[in-house]
């Protein structure tokens, strides 16, 4: 349990910290973010997307510019890389190819047959055990984390 006693708040103070509602708190937050944040931060994003990753472990999904960019997130758990992508035309699913590396997953054919996009992932990933699911409009890949624990020592030399 938090000492509340040990600050300056009096009862009245916790009653109508209690009374809040949720929207109040919010616009509260807002408002103490953007008088905290420099005025060329403020132009640059909105303060509540500094908190969109906080509520899971997801990544932001990566932009999709009107030149064909394939839009997707992807995040990790514990065990797993998650890579979403949304499918826009069913039949992309018979004609796409999905390849990876050890930290990117590549998607090839789709929109266009030439087309090529690069998806980079959170984590470091194992070569073999991955799996794609489609479902909904979404094409789900699941890819095996792989745990690196080599490290290598890096020698400083000091230079006079």
């Amino acid at each position: 349990m938090f000492p509340w006693n040990l600050f300056p708040f009096n009862k009245d103070m916790k009653d109508t910290l209690q009374k809040l509602k949720p929207e109040e708190i919010d616009k509260y937050v807002q408002d103490i973010i953007s008088k905290v944040m420099p005025n060329n931060m403020r132009d640059m994003m909105n303060p509540m997307e500094m908190f969109n990753g906080f509520g899971s472990s997801q990544a932001a999904p990566q932009a999709a510019s009107s030149a064909g960019m394939l839009s997707s997130s992807a995040f990790e758990t514990h065990d797993y890389v998650y890579v979403r992508i949304p499918i826009k035309d069913e039949e992309w699913i018979k004609k796409l190819r999905l390849y990876h590396t050890t930290n990117q997953l590549i998607v090839e054919h789709i929109p266009q047959q030439e087309d090529k996009h690069t998806i980079t992932l959170p984590a470091i990933v194992k070569k073999k055990g991955a799996s794609a699911n489609y479902k909904d409009g979404i094409l789900e890949v699941k890819i095996p984390k792989n745990i690196d624990m080599q490290f290598s020592q890096i020698d400083v030399m000091e230079i006079l």
